[in-house]
């Protein structure tokens, strides 16, 4: 039996109770510590339920928004001149930012019109003369003509028989100057020669003289030094003699040097004479060839001219039906070349394609006509909402569903239906400013119309950033 323990008995076995104590401890906090764990842990969001919400409201999601712009129907167009009227200037400018246009009302007048209304009044003459001249072919030719085209034949034939024989005398009196200064220049080059060869061998004789006074000096000089070394002659009697020695040699040497000068100076001349005959040679032949081509040409030309007033003579002698033909082809030529200059005018004339409203202006009067055109035209009585949806969203867009679009820049809702699904995926244009955004996103343009309230509501805010809306209820 098992006595239960008493305060002497405790107090009797004192080791044992501060052990009994840290046990109880321990316990008691191991027990609040997992009460307060179970706690902290009840209160943190389940990861799975998260995910479970995500999805449901994935699924139950009928709206789709996006970022988008507005513009016209049709989009805005940029209206510039035609290729042929590159780089003319705006003379006139005849609307202004904010006009509404017709289909072909005129906006801008080139500068290149006053010369294309020219050449068109030109052109039109052009037919009035082509008319006439048809006119005169099928009331036949006066008599009076006839004799006046003989005239002009026999004219021509005149003029020719003037012109040839006095081209053919400038051929010979070139020819005959061409002869007379080459023989001239070759009677100079003989001349230079002859005197070359004169002053050469006149020059050659003294350099012989002065060899031979040189030799003299020279036999001279050594006699009279062997006397001096005998003692027959004082020293400068000797020196004398060898300072003439010296004196000779230099006279040689300048006498040669004088040969060479002459030599090279009159070679120079002769080469000079040389090639002016050479020039004259040429230059009176190119002329010679240069009237030759005259006479030819003079020839030919006249030829043609008498043929041709001859084929006139017999064009006007008779009518025929193929100068009828001819006179009209003639008309109808000049028709169509005045239609052709009727067109350039009207590409003068830069006129609206469309009925739409201008939205900017790109060239003022006495500017070219730039990349950028003259102005832009958009229908702004009928706006769109393009709205870039994700990619992944697209699938939940369908043609007829109702749209909501707003913005800053207006107060309230713009109403629409969805119009047109973008066939391509493209770049994402248009990015939301927040730093979390993805900028590089996938997305099909979707195209909403406006409502006819909605649409004059903006009509003055193309390309402005807007939110669509697409469905919902």
């Amino acid at each position: 039996m098992v006595q239960p323990a008493t305060a002497d008995g405790l107090s009797s076995t004192p080791s044992l109770v501060k052990p009994l104590l840290v046990v109880a401890a321990v316990a008691t906090l191991a027990v609040g510590g997992t009460t307060g764990y179970t706690m902290w842990r009840s209160r943190l969001p389940d990861p799975n339920a998260a995910t479970v919400a995500a999805a449901t409201a994935a699924s139950q999601l009928t709206t789709v928004t996006a970022l988008g712009r507005l513009e016209p129907k049709g989009e805005v167009i940029k209206v510039s001149a035609s290729g042929a009227a590159e780089g003319n200037r705006i003379d006139r400018l005849l609307v202004k930012e904010g006009d509404s246009v017709k289909t072909g009302q005129a906006i801008a007048i080139l500068d290149s019109r006053d010369r294309l209304s020219a050449a068109l009044d030109q052109a039109q003459e052009q037919v009035r003369v082509a008319q006439a001249n048809l006119a005169k072919v099928k009331a036949g030719a006066k008599n009076g003509e006839i004799q006046a085209q003989k005239a002009a034949i026999a004219r021509l034939e005149a003029d020719r028989s003037n012109e040839i024989p006095a081209q053919q005398a400038v051929v010979a009196r070139l020819s005959v100057d061409r002869s007379t200064e080459i023989a001239a220049q070759q009677a100079t080059i003989a001349r230079l020669r002859a005197e070359q060869q004169g002053e050469i061998q006149t020059q050659q004789a003294t350099i012989a003289r002065l060899e031979a006074e040189l030799r003299n000096a020279r036999s001279e000089d050594r006699r009279y030094s062997q006397l001096y070394q005998q003692g027959a002659i004082s020293a400068s009697t000797s020196e004398s003699k060898g300072l003439a020695a010296e004196t000779a040699q230099h006279q040689l040497n300048e006498g040669k040097a004088k040969l060479n000068q002459i030599q090279l100076s009159r070679q120079q001349q002769i080469n000079e004479a040389q090639a002016k005959l050479n020039q004259i040679q040429q230059s009176r032949q190119q002329q010679i060839n240069e009237a030759q081509a005259n006479l030819s040409q003079t020839q030919q030309s006249r030829q043609q001219q008498i043929d041709e007033a001859k084929a006139n003579l017999d064009r006007i002698a008779e009518v025929r039906p193929v100068d009828v033909q001819a006179a009209t082809a003639e008309v109808n030529s000049a028709a169509s070349a005045a239609k052709g200059a009727k067109a350039n005018l009207d590409l003068a004339y830069i006129r609206s394609p469309r009925d739409a409203q201008v939205l900017k202006i790109h060239a003022y009067p006495g500017e070219k006509v730039g990349d950028d055109g003259i102005v832009e035209l958009g229908q702004t009585r009928e706006m769109l909402a393009v709205a870039e949806i994700y990619e992944s969203d697209v699938s939940k867009v369908r043609i007829g569903q109702p749209a909501k679009i707003t913005s800053d820049s207006f107060k309230g809702e713009l109403q629409g239906k969805v119009e047109h699904i973008g066939l391509q995926v493209q770049r994402q244009n248009i990015v939301n400013t927040e730093p979390s955004a993805n900028i590089d996103a996938r997305i099909v343009e979707v195209k909403v119309r406006l409502d006819a309230v909605s649409s004059q509501k903006v009509a003055g805010l193309t390309n402005l950033q807007v939110k669509v809306a697409i469905g919902g209820n």
